[in-house]
């Protein structure tokens, strides 16, 4: 019973992968393609992927209500960051930062360290911008800008619940070691595209 978080993760991660895998052929193709551009890129650029897993695995340690606040957090942040870069407001270092959710928010998973609400918010939303800066500055021309901006956010709160699916493995002793080895896994990835080894 246990290992149904994990297989439905399995599934549903799958499944996006396939789907983006679709959606590039039409990329570019009206508000289709717009929305099918946005929903395909955090899932196929792993330093999104890995980071936005980590917050909902981030929210399964902490706890309710930090459990839904940081998915919900993220995105709207996202969204912002995302505009800015539309709008070509410049921010230094984006992929550094976005490298950095990686590396920071894995090690909070692995670590299990407690932080209060609002400091997890914070953390959380600072890496959002960079996330978001990225989607923004990407946006294909010929895609339409709010259903990119559509695609983009339904993909990351798929990513999101997919952590958190994996996350609930955390109230069993088992399966707190699978989030942390869940945890160091994303804190590596996001070291290995902070050095560029990835």
């Amino acid at each position: 019973m246990r290992r149904t978080p994990l297989i439905t993760l399995s599934l549903v991660l799958a499944a996006l992968m396939l789907q983006a895998g679709t959606a590039q052929a039409h990329e570019g193709a009206g508000i289709a393609g717009g929305f099918a551009s946005g929903f395909s890129h955090p899932i196929l650029g792993w330093d999104h992927v890995v980071a936005m897993v980590a917050v909902g695995l981030w929210g399964a340690v902490l706890g309710r209500p930090a459990l839904w606040i940081l998915p919900l957090v993220f995105p709207l942040v996202m969204a912002l960051g995302a505009a800015a870069g539309i709008l070509g407001l410049p921010l230094p270092a984006v992929e550094t930062g976005i490298a950095l959710s990686g590396v920071v928010l894995g090690l909070m998973v692995a670590l299990a360290l407690p932080a209060p609400l609002w400091l997890a918010g914070v953390v959380t939303g600072v890496f959002a911008i960079f996330h978001g800066h990225a989607h923004g500055t990407e946006l294909p021309q010929a895609a339409t800008p709010l259903a990119y901006g559509l695609g983009f956010v339904l993909a990351t709160g798929m990513l999101h619940l997919g952590g958190i699916g994996l996350g609930l493995l955390w109230n069993s002793r088992h399966g707190q070691m699978a989030v942390r080895a869940a945890g160091l896994a994303i804190a590596a990835a996001g070291g290995a595209f902070l050095t560029g080894i990835a």
